[in-house]
């Protein structure tokens, strides 16, 4: 029978058949052909993390820098994934970092000066991001100048609106108890119990619904027993974490007792710190809405097929220059997300919210993720990766050596592996 005559039956019958060993084959034959995808970045998150376990397993290899490596990352992480947009169009954005701190600064002020209730303020900080991002959209893509003068021109602007909002050397406290608590506080555990139900439930209904609409279409579909291995590995991965996380992770020291969960609390005793923080929710609403936006609708489409070939997709009559836009004001906004987190995590802002290496750290998850500079590859989840990538190193090095230097020179060297496995992948790519 030749390939044209078989059937809807048989076509998820011999899936079924091949199974998990097919999956596997298919993998590495993407991975030879040059889509590597996250591998480089999963492989060396898993041997960082090996090193430093080893080199310091008193304090690297501890449940209470576990949690901590998650509450470092976050705010890269988010900054990372408006990148993601922008990077898919082949452009770059390096006013992102201070585009946080000055999204930050308007929500402090907005709680402290102005006298908001923290929703409306909150409101204005996004609002803030989104202006910015359509602002840097409209030069570039209207007038067309090069995104790397207009967000460098931006990179300076901002930080001079961030002095004038603040003052020199001034600081602005959080004022909202609601707001700190994102990256301060943790999840009751039977909450990160529900999460991870959530998580497992929706991941195998979701790809369950996918399988069974591709068969009923007589497409090629992914095997049941590929589907359920990857939901068990999901299964047990976030059962693993949500369990660390629900470990006591302060060190009680002789003659101390822990504060009580409910109730008036002893003087001098000492509080439970257990529980999955709240940032984490964050991250996960954040992954699932970005990854369906660019994934199952068709501006997501559009993204791809404009980072792809701009010229292409003008004649095939997608809206270039209104893509480039949205994006920006995409990447901009959750920028803003971001500086909500650091002023979350310091509990205030200051003039170097979302300066100093805010903005190299979060071009770097984004890449070392597996996002391509050249634009049209990328997905939400690189930037998850490559942001504990970029937290487990800057985390690990300061145990190993004090020296900064070192810690620059590795980190440099880390993003640039990720952009020479980007440039060869796409070299045997197109050789193939």
């Amino acid at each position: 029978m030749s390939s044209h005559q078989t059937t809807d039956v048989d076509i998820p019958e011999a899936g079924d058949r091949a199974g998990i060993g097919e999956a596997v084959g298919d993998y590495f034959t993407r991975v030879k052909g040059g889509d590597v995808g996250s591998l480089p970045a999963v492989l060396g998150l898993v041997v960082l993390f090996a090193i430093f376990s080893i080199m310091r397993p008193e304090t690297f290899f501890s449940i209470f820098n576990f949690a901590n490596l998650l509450n470092q990352s976050a705010a890269i992480i988010v900054l990372a994934m408006g990148l993601v947009f922008v990077l898919l169009l082949g452009e770059i954005d390096l006013s992102a970092g201070f585009t946080a701190g000055t999204s930050a600064a308007v929500l402090a002020v907005a709680l402290a000066s102005w006298g908001f209730p923290w929703p409306l303020a909150l409101l204005a900080g996004l609002l803030t991001g989104t202006v910015i991002g359509l602002f840097i959209g409209t030069l570039v893509a209207r007038l067309g100048i090069p995104s790397f003068v207009v967000t460098l021109a931006m990179f300076l602007a901002l930080q001079g609106v961030m002095l004038l909002i603040i003052g020199e050397g001034g600081t602005i406290r959080l004022r909202s108890d609601f707001l700190v608590a994102i990256m301060n506080q943790n999840m009751p555990l039977w909450a990160g119990w529900v999460l991870w139900a959530l998580i497992v439930v929706g991941y195998a209904w979701t790809a369950w619904r996918a399988i069974s609409g591709r068969r009923k279409a007589g497409l090629k579909a992914t095997a049941t027993s590929v589907w359920a291995a990857k939901t068990v590995v999901l299964a047990v991965i976030f059962g693993v974490v949500v369990f660390l996380l629900n470990q006591e992770r302060q060190i009680m020291r002789p003659g101390k007792e822990a504060c009580p969960v409910d109730g008036e609390a002893p003087l001098g005793c000492i509080p439970v710190i257990q529980g999955v923080p709240w940032v984490v929710l964050v991250i996960l609403v954040l992954v699932v809405g970005l990854t369906f936006v660019l994934g199952r609708t068709p501006f997501g489409r559009h993204v791809y097929a404009v980072g792809g070939n701009a010229e292409a997709s003008r004649r095939a009559g997608i809206n270039v220059k209104m893509i480039k836009v949205y994006c920006f004001m995409i990447g901009s906004t959750l920028a803003a997300v971001a500086g909500v987190l650091l002023a979350s995590r310091d509990n205030s802002v200051s003039p170097t919210t979302g300066g100093a290496q805010t903005l190299l750290f979060a071009v770097g998850a984004a890449v070392i993720g597996g996002t391509s500079l050249f634009g049209g590859k990328g997905r939400v989840m690189d930037a998850v990766i490559g942001g504990l990538v970029i937290a487990v190193i800057a985390n690990g090095l300061p145990l190993i050596t004090q020296q900064s230097g070192i810690q620059f020179v590795v980190t440099g060297f880390v993003l640039l592996i990720a952009a020479s496995v980007d440039a060869i992948s796409r070299m045997r790519a197109a050789a193939g």
